[in-house]
């Protein structure tokens, strides 16, 4: 015994190791098989990551080898309760079978403690117990395996895709009993589905993949949440801004107009736009393209009407069961209101869709963080997004409009006249420039302390 230690605590530690001289073999045999049983607790913790993190792309690779593990994989995701039961009642026997081998290591310790300390001794044990144990199924049963797995999902799933098969096989009749036993719960309380708004959606995705994913593609992302909300009024193009051609013109007088417009598609009108008589696409003007007296109304396609109310998402379903790409939107009373593309629609997802032929210039100049300057016929909907606001803010006050000029209509109601605003709620609008009766220049200002 060392002179410089504490005496006490040396004699402490030798009852310990004399209580475990005539067990030592037992102990070791105990040690070995605490090790085996944490080896598989982090195989079983590891596994339940590894599988169900495995990604589409993953099955599909493990679904074309379709050999070995990977066919064991794809038969285990198969049933994808059985498999969670059977890791979760594995994992629990295992548990509970380090608690009792450590225990019995232990036990030399509680003889030790309960001579030593009559009062505290048996609390102590348990106390020591209960850290151990703790420490070791947390770290290696938990932690670690699964932060490995989380890295290497694929690779761990390989690995551990006969052993969980055999665990499947051996606790079959415990994990059926289970799966059954919880979906008879699931039928008898028939639980009603609590509805998710989109904020909450919204801020799921952001606590997701806010942190690793970019601005556009965060945007992508909100677009195609708000997507299934939007009706074709919203996005349309008002009725004052469809170019058409008349039913009753020339060859000459068609093609000048088709020159003039620049689309690809345009409306075939009979005396007003509320009397669509169908669509002309200029690729099929191409073989008459020296042609000077043909008729052109053969060429004219049918128009495919629908109402301002209908949702963008059944449209482009539409659009792509009948293979077109512009609608005729027609109100309540079977006037024209305007009309709606593939790309109006596409738009509203992944933003603004600009090509060779579309002007440089923006319906919205910022020119600060508080003042814009917009087009009178610039989409309310737009403007929310470029000023960060919900699009059902200006509810309201919008009424009927659709417009920023249509918006200032409904505020003030009156004509508009040159340098009059109108406000609703840290929001003003102010004239800045007309063409006839209509806005055509609007700036929008932001109190800066809202």
């Amino acid at each position: 015994m060392n002179s410089d230690g504490d005496p006490e605590a040396n004699y402490f530690f030798l009852q310990v190791l004399l209580q475990s001289m005539p067990n030592l073999a037992t102990n070791m045999v105990m040690i070995i098989i605490v090790l085996v049983l944490l080896i598989f607790t982090a195989i079983v913790a590891g596994s339940e990551v590894a599988f169900f993190s495995l990604s589409a792309k993953d099955v599909n690779y493990l679904k074309s080898k379709n050999e070995g593990s990977n066919r064991t994989i794809i038969q285990l995701l198969e049933k994808p309760k059985k498999l969670l039961a059977t890791l979760l009642i594995a994992h629990s026997f295992l548990s509970i079978g380090i608690i009792i081998t450590t225990g019995l290591i232990l036990e030399p310790l509680l003889d030790v403690l309960k001579n030593s300390m009559p009062s505290y001794g048996t609390l102590i044990y348990r106390f020591i117990q209960i850290v151990l144990v703790t420490f070791l199924l947390v770290l290696f049963g938990e932690v670690l395996p699964k932060v490995y797995a989380t890295q290497n999902n694929l690779r761990m799933s390989l690995f551990c895709a006969p052993i969980i098969n055999a665990l499947n096989k051996f606790f079959a009749p415990f994990s059926n009993f289970l799966v059954r036993s919880s979906a008879l719960i699931e039928k008898n309380i028939n639980t009603k589905p609590s509805e998710i708004s989109d904020e909450d959606m919204e801020n799921a995705i952001q606590l997701t993949v806010g942190h690793s994913a970019s601005e556009e593609e965060m945007n992508l992302i909100k677009g195609t949440l708000n997507f299934r909300d939007i009706a074709v009024k919203q996005i349309m193009r008002p009725r004052m801004d469809v170019h058409g051609i008349e039913f009753n013109s020339t060859f000459t007088q068609m093609q000048a107009a088709v020159l003039e417009c620049g689309y690809s598609r345009i409306p075939v009108y009979e005396g007003t736009l509320d009397t669509v008589k169908g669509v002309i696409h200029t690729k099929d003007l191409l073989a008459y393209i020296n042609s000077t007296n043909e008729d052109w109304h053969k060429l004219v396609r049918s128009a495919f009407f629908v109402h301002e109310s209908k949702l963008i998402e059944d449209l482009l379903f539409e659009f792509k069961k009948r293979r077109i790409h512009l609608a005729v939107v027609v109100d309540e009373f079977g006037g024209t209101s305007g009309i709606v593309t593939l790309e109006d629609i596409m738009e509203e997802i992944i933003g603004d869709i600009r090509d060779e032929f579309d002007e440089d210039e923006s319906d919205i100049k910022k020119i600060n963080d508080h003042t814009y300057i917009c087009d009178g016929k610039t989409l309310i909907n737009d403007m929310c997004k470029v000023i960060d606001e919900q699009v059902e803010f200006f509810d309201e006050a919008r009424g009927e409009s659709d417009t920023l000029g249509g918006l200032w209509m409904e505020l003030s109601g009156k004509f508009p006249v040159i340098g009059e605003t109108a406000t609703y709620k840290q929001y003003s609008f102010m004239v800045q420039e007309l063409e006839k009766n209509r806005v055509k220049k609007i700036k929008v200002m932001i109190e800066p302390s809202a």
